[in-house]
């Protein structure tokens, strides 16, 4: 190193550390931060959100259309029956397919009503919108909407018919099995409908059902020849019996009723008991009038001593109970045995057939008599007697082979 005077004033050389830059390199400078906002990139997470909720929207209509067809058209239904009652009849279409949901016909009733509103605007020719008549009904699935509310409406799904003819005296139960032996409708369904289904007719219209009566509706399904459609409903086939006996007990058998002293239930109960004693028509009036004579004078005569009565129980109603029925032979016949040893006090609880034309009148128009007891031979011949003493003469005399 060479030596420097440091206190040379003079000395005018610049001094340079051996470290130090020459020349300083130019220095770049960053700009300031700013506080920008800076845009992200949209996720694909919420596009596939959106994409999963419009499928799952999608799905739902999808089946709820499905489910909607299915309803109307049937097309995966089951032909399983679905017993389908009711003992009012059903105004509106709505009111029906409540039911009808409620039994598991149907899934989406809303659509449903408002499919029958659309059709009906649109048809009008068969329309479904009720009324539906009351009664029971066998329906499946498999009918889809408007079969189902038309077989309600008691429309049929044959047009095949049938005509069968009822004979006077013949008893419900005879009635009921000889309707379901000609594929008319089902007996079960039959007595369900005669013994709850509620009618507008004016002689059952307030006919409620009794412990001590076997069918309500015994005595006013009225004897004649009908003719049905194969498969009608129950309610339909009642009714025609009931609408037909409405007409032929005219009003002015009502009044007639009244001044006698009876109800038409009476009546019809008194004819029943006319049309099973008597062996042919011109034998009504008289044993209608010692019918009656014997009701005005209870407190000689407290029984009617008919035998006919205690055979409706024996011969008609006890083979036609089961072992669901509600009550047995024994039990109605408390009610229904009429004969000497008894304890029915006058009438039995209810008819014992359903009479005709001509037991009817014989027991609204008896013949003028003051007899109070009657018997047969086996040739069908009638006797009369105003006494206990007389009867009995006379049975010794043409029938001594009656027990009485």
């Amino acid at each position: 190193m060479d030596n420097f005077d440091f206190n040379n004033k003079n000395d005018t050389k610049d001094i340079y550390f051996s470290n130090q830059i020459e020349e300083s390199a130019p220095v770049e400078r960053k700009p300031a931060r700013t506080n920008v906002p800076v845009r992200k990139k949209k996720g694909a997470g919420s596009t596939y959100l959106f994409f999963i909720i419009v499928i799952a929207v999608s799905m739902v209509v999808s089946v709820y259309a499905i489910l909607c067809m299915n309803d109307v058209f049937a097309i995966t239904k089951n032909k399983s029956n679905v017993t389908v009652s009711f003992t009012q009849s059903i105004e509106d279409s709505s009111d029906a397919i409540d039911l009808l949901a409620d039994k598991g016909l149907i899934k989406c009733k809303n659509f449903c009503k408002f499919f029958v509103k659309l059709r009906d605007k649109l048809i009008t020719s068969s329309r479904l919108g009720g009324p539906y008549e009351a009664g029971m009904y066998y329906l499946n699935g498999k009918m889809g909407l408007e079969g189902m509310l038309m077989t309600l409406q008691g429309d049929t799904t044959t047009k095949e018919t049938i005509n069968l003819t009822f004979p006077e005296g013949y008893t419900i139960p005879e009635i009921v099995d000889k309707l379901a032996e000609n594929d008319v409708c089902d007996k079960s369904a039959l007595m369900s409908v005669i013994q709850s289904t509620e009618f507008t007719y004016s002689m059952v219209s307030n006919l409620k059902a009794s412990d001590s009566v076997p069918y309500r509706l015994e005595g006013f399904m009225f004897p004649d020849t009908y003719e049905f459609f194969i498969g009608e409903s129950a309610a339909s086939t009642v009714r025609k019996f009931l609408e037909n006996g409405d007409k032929r007990y005219k009003e002015k058998y009502r009044i007639r009723a009244k001044e006698m002293g009876f109800t038409d239930y009476e009546i019809i109960t008194i004819a029943s008991i006319v049309q099973k004693e008597a062996a042919n028509t011109e034998q009504m009036a008289e044993i209608a009038a010692i019918i009656e004579n014997r009701l005005k004078d209870k407190a000689n005569y407290p029984s009617l001593g008919c035998q006919s009565t205690s055979d409706y129980i024996v011969n008609k109603v006890s083979p036609a109970l089961s072992s669901t029925s509600a009550h047995t032979a024994d039990y109605y016949m408390t009610y229904y045995d009429t004969s000497n040893k008894s304890t029915v006090y006058g009438l039995p609880a209810g008819p014992i057939c359903n009479p005709g034309t001509d037991a009817i009148k014989a027991a609204l128009y008896p013949s003028d008599t003051n007899a109070k007891f009657f018997f047969h031979d086996t040739d069908g011949n009638m006797y009369t007697a105003n006494s206990y003493s007389e009867f009995k003469s006379k049975i010794q005399q043409y029938a001594p082979y009656l027990e009485y």
